[in-house]
């Protein structure tokens, strides 16, 4: 008798346009995984995850972060504990987990093997406290950077040039963020789809672009060659986002998870199938865990390299 599939599927905040269903093998399992978007609903979201608790291995909690790791502190956003709450059998990951130790790696690796020099390359992190693991690695190996935490999260026209001063922000700053409706810092569910170019100059300036890939299109600066020569480091990426990025001359894209169909999984996703593939529960589950189990798949930052017609070399 076949072992029964285990089952992972990501509610998200966003948009239902960008739904996706498929099956794979991690860690010689069987796994269904799918996403289902609520545009934007808070009370959808509560009753998917009310419909699904005990019925599936994992849940994934998608366009919304409840944990933020800065500092060696977690502080998490009152909205998606709210949200969580509604599954009471089933874990429930936002990935917060996997960027700690997944992000901190992609960085390291890309450095390792020549694909990008964060030494000389001047590098924008559109949200460190979101990525404070990506973050943290880019400022650690020296290169010039700029951390859009002001700029593309509150509004504010102020960069971030040294990332201490990131670390002075988030201890005074992120027990107040965390206590705002979510939707307040971050596009959700149509608004996902608009995009509103602001601080072209600081993607201008940049020869790498990380961080949250909802942030980066949303301020993306218009014009055929306005990513020319430039290497965007992100997560999730669709077919559509891809041509989108192509179209903006972009030369190199690297995700920090595998694709399926076109598209990179978010790391609420992989986070879930981890949680899934061993049977325990995330808080029971230490950063070097995660470092065995990403070993295990032989996970690799995925690379596409778009022609660039001579505009970016």
């Amino acid at each position: 008798m076949w072992p029964a599939m285990k089952t992972v599927v990501s509610v998200s905040l966003g948009s239902s346009r960008r739904d996706f269903s498929f099956t794979a093998s991690f860690l010689g399992e069987e796994f269904s995984i799918s996403r289902v978007g609520t545009d934007g609903s808070l009370e959808t979201f509560a009753a998917k995850l009310r419909e699904l608790d005990g019925r599936v291995d994992a849940i994934g909690l998608g366009g919304i972060d409840r944990w933020l790791v800065a500092g060696g502190r977690r502080y998490e956003f009152r909205d998606a504990r709210r949200l969580a709450a509604n599954a009471r059998v089933t874990p429930v990951v936002d990935g917060s987990g996997l960027k700690n130790t997944l992000e901190r790696q992609a960085v390291l690796r890309l450095e390792e093997n020549g694909v990008v020099d964060f030494r000389s390359s001047k590098t924008l992190v559109v949200c460190a406290v979101d990525r404070f693991g990506m973050a943290e690695e880019v400022a650690a190996l020296g290169g010039p950077a700029i951390y859009g935490d002001l700029m593309f999260s509150l509004g504010l026209p102020f960069p971030i040039r040294n990332f201490a001063t990131v670390r002075v922000l988030a201890r005074v700053l992120l027990p107040v963020i965390v206590r705002l409706p979510f939707k307040w810092l971050y596009p959700t569910g149509e608004k996902q789809e608009r995009m509103t170019p602001r601080f072209g100059w600081v993607f201008r300036w940049a020869d790498v672009v990380a961080g949250d890939f909802h942030l980066i299109r949303r301020f993306l600066p218009e014009g055929e060659k306005a990513l020319a020569g430039k290497t965007i480091l992100t997560n999730t990426t669709t077919p559509d986002d891809r041509e989108l990025l192509r179209s903006r001359g972009l030369k190199r894209l690297v995700t920090t998870t595998q694709s399926f169909g076109g598209r990179s999984t978010g790391t609420n996703v992989l986070e879930a199938v981890l949680v899934a593939a061993t049977g325990r529960r995330p808080e029971d589950l230490a950063p070097e865990d995660y470092e065995r189990l990403l070993e295990q798949l032989g996970w690799s930052p995925e690379i596409t390299e778009f022609e660039t017609d001579g505009n970016g070399d």
